[in-house]
């Protein structure tokens, strides 16, 4: 249960000081030139009762559609509400947090801001969070992307984080959490996930935000258990174009049949020995029935929070999470490359960056 291990954690357990009243945690400004905005969608899928409790007769999910937007002016996203900050610290018993701290982040996208796109001229990437976590984690890189020209998907898999609210007010804790030593646990959370993640493919291309969308370019991502499961929806779902995994220690690999569309891997470098057991041993077994583009970087100095917001917020919230990297250091790598990635694949631009290590980025490395 390696990945259980890791990802079960925000990795703000080592140490924190108090924070005071006047601290207002932030999120680093997109590099893109476009505005963002975004919006929020409550998708129920009534084909299937919930995978986690069997009896809520439908699949509920929430999704953050991030976009290209014609004006940074209005009011932007909460990043949590209070009860969903309270219930992600509560468990980490960190010292000096004030439990709403999460709900006070500064976000960069105005709320239901007027689109920039036209007609089905905007790629989208599909972003999925690490076990345990909610979709608000990976809001600097969705973020990040929209202001680069795409639309993001950031997908709520209900029932598998510790807060999920919905506009009727509900809110759903982590049910599969109880049964997460279960055996044949991560095969089915694949499979919730693929049948997720069409879903909502199904779902935003059907609705208005799907003129925006070209659904002949379309990427996959995500963080930890939520990266490592996008090989598997790409196998599920072939309009899933791209993907990569971003430090997702893989449970139910690539069958001998293999994959042959582009793929990236992207980790720690301090956990990797090449060939030997530990996190990314799963990862040298999928590289071989890898059989389209790949790519595989390891990221130097920084740990499994690293790739997502967790990173940023930790060092401004006074917490020691083990890194060596600079926290914004690590969360521009991660923007750059996995828009690199992107820019190559679904919009046909070659990227040097992908060709070779870069004197620009000394921390990254290549593996293949």
């Amino acid at each position: 249960m390696r990945t259980l291990a890791v990802a079960t954690a925000l990795t703000l357990t080592l140490s924190a000081s108090p924070v005071s009243a006047a601290t207002t945690p932030y999120l680093p400004a997109p590099t893109g030139h476009s505005p963002v905005g975004v919006t929020s969608l409550s998708l129920k899928d009534t084909s299937r009762s919930d995978p986690w409790v069997p009896s809520v007769p439908y699949r509920e999910l929430m999704v953050s559609v991030f976009y290209p937007a014609t004006s940074a002016n209005g009011p932007t996203k909460q990043y949590m509400t209070p009860l969903e900050s309270k219930l992600n610290l509560e468990r980490q018993n960190i010292p000096g947090l004030p439990p709403e701290v999460f709900s006070t982040v500064r976000t960069n996208a105005v709320v239901d801001a007027k689109p920039a796109g036209r007609w089905h001229s905007l790629p989208l990437v599909v972003l999925s969070p690490g076990w345990t976590q909610p979709r608000a984690t990976l809001t600097a890189l969705a973020e990040d992307l929209a202001s680069r020209g795409y639309a993001v998907a950031a997908i709520d898999h209900t029932y598998e984080n510790r807060a999920t609210t919905f506009p009727d007010g509900h809110v759903t804790g982590c049910a599969a959490c109880e049964v997460d030593d279960q055996p044949g646990f991560w095969e089915k959370y694949a499979q919730v996930h693929t049948r997720d993640t069409s879903f909502v493919l199904d779902s935003v291309l059907a609705s208005k935000w799907g003129a925006l969308i070209d659904p002949q370019r379309i990427g996959m991502t995500g963080h930890s258990a939520g990266g490592a499961v996008t090989t598997q929806a790409m196998l599920a779902d072939r309009r899933i174009r791209a993907g990569a995994d971003l430090d997702g220690s893989v449970h139910v690999p690539i069958p001998a049949s293999g994959l042959s569309r582009p793929f990236m891997f992207v980790g720690r470098t301090e956990d990797y020995t090449p060939g030997a057991p530990g996190p990314y041993d799963d990862w040298e077994t999928d590289w071989t029935h890898l059989t389209g583009w790949k790519r595989w970087i390891m990221v130097s100095g920084t740990v499994h929070s690293s790739f997502t917001d967790l990173g940023v917020l930790a060092a401004q919230l006074g917490v020691d999470i083990g890194d060596v990297i600079d926290p914004y250091r690590a969360l521009a790598v991660t923007r750059t490359y996995v828009s690199a990635f992107f820019d190559q694949h679904l919009r046909c631009r070659p990227q040097p960056l992908l060709a070779a290590p870069s004197p620009a980025y000394p921390e990254v490395t290549f593996v293949g």
